[in-house]
């Protein structure tokens, strides 16, 4: 008889016991604090990577400055996914991760729709506050406060599968790491890695953005919305997608955890697939 595939009702975490109410707000308040650190991070570093300054007038080239970027904002990732904030909530900082979360059924389904609407405020209030910061060079052209569009040439239907893929991709080896506690603690190192090469990679193609919330929070503040409907769902669909190939494909292996940080809430290590 063919082994049964694992359940996919939507538990809490199966390192831990189901949060309660009040605890789904509080990570989630930990979720769009983090957001909004990234995202004031990331603007930083392209004001000063991308926008008028002398870093920028010393490296002309756009692949460059886009490694640049990468290379800056994907150990800021690593660090917020690690931080304490991050092991508590889980450290997603994207729709996309919460929704595979509750697809490979360690994320509850009542926590998704806060964590998403938390990870979608926390950009907004994270690029307001480097736009107060850094004044007008961060709201003019060229950065236009790091809103995203493609690049010439690519149409709507392009950049979505494009952001589908990538995301797919990342939620997909997330995945699979998170199954083998001696590979679930480089989960944050993988997530880094990936976001860095897709910005090196596809920033001058489709913006490399890989998350809803990171292109909303430039996207209103900036009233640049143009291609927004892709940037937002692509990821969801990819995301989705992945979870889905993951769940059949692994099924042996259970995911025993959300936290992107790998560990439990509290750091310590996870002793096995399915605990």
């Amino acid at each position: 008889m063919p082994e049964a595939a694992p359940s996919r009702r939507p538990t809490a975490d199966r390192s831990g016991a189901t949060p309660t109410p009040a605890a789904i707000a509080g990570h989630s308040a930990l979720e769009c604090l983090l957001a909004s650190v990234l995202l004031f991070g990331v603007v930083t570093i392209v004001r000063w990577v991308a926008g008028p300054s002398p870093v920028s007038d010393a490296i002309p080239q756009i692949h460059l400055k886009l490694l640049i970027t990468g290379l800056c904002g994907g150990p800021l990732l690593v660090a917020l996914i690690r931080s304490r904030p991050g092991r508590i909530s889980g450290g997603h900082l994207n729709p996309a991760i919460s929704l595979a979360m509750w697809r490979l059924g360690v994320f509850r389904g009542a926590s998704v729709l806060p964590y998403i609407a938390a990870q979608l405020v926390g950009p907004v209030l994270g690029v307001s506050a480097a736009r107060a910061l850094w004044g007008p060079a961060v709201g003019n052209p060229p950065l236009v406060d790091a809103a995203l569009q493609p690049g010439p040439g690519w149409s709507a239907g392009g950049l979505f599968v494009a952001e589908a893929v990538s995301v797919g991709v990342l939620v997909y080896l997330a995945g699979l790491f998170l199954r083998f506690p001696k590979l679930a603690p480089l989960v944050p190192w993988l997530v880094g890695f990936l976001i860095c090469s897709a910005i090196a990679l596809l920033g001058t193609i489709a913006g490399g953005s890989g998350n809803p919330a990171g292109q909303f929070g430039p996207a209103v503040v900036s009233g640049r919305v143009g291609f927004l409907w892709a940037y937002l769902l692509a990821p969801m669909v990819g995301s989705a997608v992945a979870a889905a190939v993951l769940n059949r494909t692994h099924s042996r292996h259970a995911v025993p955890t959300h936290r992107l940080c790998g560990t439990h809430a509290d750091g310590s290590a996870l002793r096995g697939s399915g605990q």
